[in-house]
């Protein structure tokens, strides 16, 4: 069926997002890591996750490598591929979002133009872009899941960071330097950052 055909409507819930948002409460957003492989981007939404669980605060993470056992599983590694990747990525986030869920979504992301299309899906303030920074150089040299040292030899291509580019965020609402700073110093950091825009569970 062709979604464009006038034949799909959308189905209007009898619950709003501020219903959700009440029933949790807290606001919802979506916080978007993006960055270099072994940058740290899934290990610091997991514990953030385990950090708003402790506030009792409704959060889900999607991770990368997650997403590609189901929702990705059909696609590979190209340039459309990895973009049809985040666009459907960005829409259940949207549908997290929605159910006043706070998601916090681990993706390589690599082209500004495709973050740039998912921060349009939402109204402004609720994609919250988290650069999670750190050196090719030292990324190479965690390599946790040794998929650097597959590209350098020629056995991985369109890998990002050695024969595939990434384009470092303009205008990031976080930027966290993962070289500097421990897990715990940059859950607090984002903590602090969800406080200050007023985005934490009302005791």
């Amino acid at each position: 069926m062709n979604l464009n055909s006038g034949n799909v409507t959308w189905q209007h819930s009898k619950l709003t997002r501020q219903d959700r948002q009440r029933r949790n409460g807290h606001p919802s957003c979506v916080l978007w890591f993006t960055g270099l492989p072994g940058s740290g981007k899934s290990t610091l939404a997991f514990a953030l996750e385990k950090e708003l669980e402790s506030r009792k605060m409704a959060s889900y993470v999607l991770d990368g490598d997650n997403i590609r056992h189901g929702l990705g599983r059909d696609l590979g590694f190209s340039e459309a591929d990895r973009a049809e990747n985040i666009r459907r990525v960005g829409e259940v986030s949207k549908l997290f979002v929605d159910a006043g869920l706070i998601a916090l979504s681990a993706f390589i992301s690599p082209s500004e133009a495709d973050r740039r299309k998912v921060r349009e899906l939402f109204p402004n303030g609720d994609f919250i872009e988290v650069y999670v920074k750190c050196s090719l150089k030292e990324c190479e040299k965690r390599d946790p899941k040794g998929l650097y040292k597959k590209a350098r030899e020629g056995r991985i291509t369109s890998f990002t960071g050695i024969d595939a580019g990434y384009d470092v965020p303009v205008n990031p609402e976080l930027v966290l330097d993962t070289e500097s700073l421990s897990v715990d110093e940059a859950v607090a950091v984002l903590i602090g950052y969800l406080d200050k825009r007023g985005g934490l569970r009302a005791e």
